[in-house]
This record gives structure tokens, C-alpha cells and sequence, in this order.
């Protein structure tokens, strides 16, 4: 069936992308690894409505956020936190290994939208419009959001000096 082969060359080309996306939301490989395989189901079940979007990439990118989002209304979710993941690739190198290790820990301890903004903004390089739209949500809730995080992120990390690609 030609869709379903659109469909595997897709997911082929875009899994590194994905995992990146998903480790960035979440910080941790394994969830992470999780998050991908929910939102490739849900694009398989939905790969007809999706591929026919503007944005393939967009369109992928948001059911990935909402999968990361929703995943915290899960009884699962709520109940167990793992202790540590260490296992995986790293993702892409910061200028200094010390603040990469500092701003993951940092951006841990945000709340998951907050997270999200963050990740979509200034990782994935989205505009203020374009994260609205992946998050489901006004341009408005961006700008605040993002506002809110990284002043979380400045109480968070007071002598972190950034530098062209520490900037979260």
C-alpha cells in the first residue's frame, strides 16, 4: 500500500529528529523512547489527515507535544518518577559540558508547558506562532510562558553566564 510505505520512509527519515525533540520535553531517554512510539501509533491511525497537512514536520511535532503534555494527566505519570537516566546519546553539545549539565537539571524542574515553550522556542527554533500552534494555545500564552520560564531559569541557574549556544 503506497501510504503505508509513505508512511515507514517518513518515520525512518525523521526518527532521530523525534527522539531529539522527545529527550528535550521529557530528559530522559527512556520516556522519551516512550513518547515517540505513542505519537508514531496515533500518526499511523491519523497518517491520511496528517500527511495531507502543510506541515508534515508541524503537524508530527504537535501530536509530540501533546503526547508529552497529556502524559502527566496519567495515573502511571503522577505516581512513579524514575530516579535517573543515563543511558542514551547526548543531545546536541553546549559550548561548556558544566552548563549543559546545570540547564537540563534546571529545565527538569519546570513545569512541563513551561518546558515545552523553551524546548520549541529556542532548541527547535520556532517562532512565537508556530509554538502556539504546536502547543494548541494564543501567542500570548507563549510570550508569558516563556517569560515566566526563563526567569524560573535565572532563579534557578544565578551564576549562569550563557553564551552563543548555552542560550536556552
Amino acid at each position: 500500500m503506497q501510504s503505508e510505505r509513505e508512511y515507514v520512509e517518513y518515520v525512518q527519515a525523521r526518527m532521530p529528529w523525534l527522539r531529539r525533540l522527545a529527550y528535550r520535553l521529557c530528559g530522559r531517554w527512556s520516556a522519551a523512547d516512550d513518547l515517540v512510539q505513542e505519537c508514531l501509533v496515533a500518526l499511523y491511525r491519523h497518517w491520511r489527515k496528517a500527511s495531507a497537512a502543510d506541515s508534515l514536520d508541524a503537524y508530527v511535532r504537535s501530536m509530540l507535544v501533546h503526547v508529552y503534555l497529556a502524559e502527566q494527566e496519567r495515573f502511571w505519570a503522577r505516581r512513579v518518577r524514575p530516579v535517573a537516566d543515563v543511558t542514551g546519546p547526548s543531545v546536541a553539545p553546549l559550548a561548556r559540558a558544566e552548563h549543559r549539565v546545570d540547564l537540563l537539571v534546571a529545565l527538569a524542574k519546570l513545569s512541563r508547558g513551561q518546558r515545552a515553550v523553551l524546548v520549541l522556542r529556542f532548541w527547535e527554533d520556532l517562532d512565537v506562532a508556530q509554538t502556539a500552534a504546536a502547543l494548541g494555545c494564543s501567542t500570548g500564552t507563549v510570550k508569558s510562558q516563556t517569560s515566566y520560564a526563563i526567569t524560573a531559569l535565572r532563579r534557578l541557574l544565578p551564576n549562569y553566564v550563557p553564551g552563543g549556544s548555552d542560550t536556552p
